[in-house]
């Protein structure tokens, strides 16, 4: 069961996450001014994000310690999250081409492992649903689950 862990647990994947989202501003202000960066520091700056985004993910997992099939789908994510960096960083563009070929043959894997519900015990979190500590049932606004 999914459950949700006390600050000093969350602090070094909450503090991966800042420094991804860190690079995302970066790389936005690199798009509104390109003028003001060299002209490779663009794809450095498309995979960092995507890679570091990746080992954040594996560590928020690591403390939440997940079964063996959720681990191995997470590893599956982030693996999918590297291959999509390496797109955006490499210079020779038929390997890029295959990265990313290979990100998204995994991306659309790991949305096929949620639909059909693969692991078994895994919340459909990732899909806004709500769960209540009591019996990880999805929230209701009805007669039977009051809000």
């Amino acid at each position: 069961m999914y459950t949700r862990l006390d600050q000093a647990h969350r602090a070094v994947p909450v503090i991966l996450a800042v420094n991804t989202m860190a690079g995302v501003v970066l790389l936005l202000v690199c798009d509104l001014w390109p003028t003001l960066f060299p002209v490779r520091f663009h794809g450095y700056i498309e995979a960092f994000p995507l890679a570091m985004i990746a080992v954040s993910y594996l560590v928020y997992q690591s403390v939440h310690r997940p079964s063996a099939k959720e681990w191995l789908k997470a590893i599956l994510l982030a693996i999918a999250f590297f291959f999509w960096a390496a797109n955006q960083f490499w210079t020779n563009p038929h390997q890029a081409t295959i990265f990313n070929d290979i990100a998204i043959a995994l991306f659309v894997l790991d949305v096929f492992l949620v639909i059909v519900g693969w692991p078994a015990a895994s919340p459909d979190e990732s899909f806004a649903e709500s769960y209540s500590q009591s019996d990880s049932q999805p929230i209701r606004p009805d007669r039977t689950n009051k809000i």
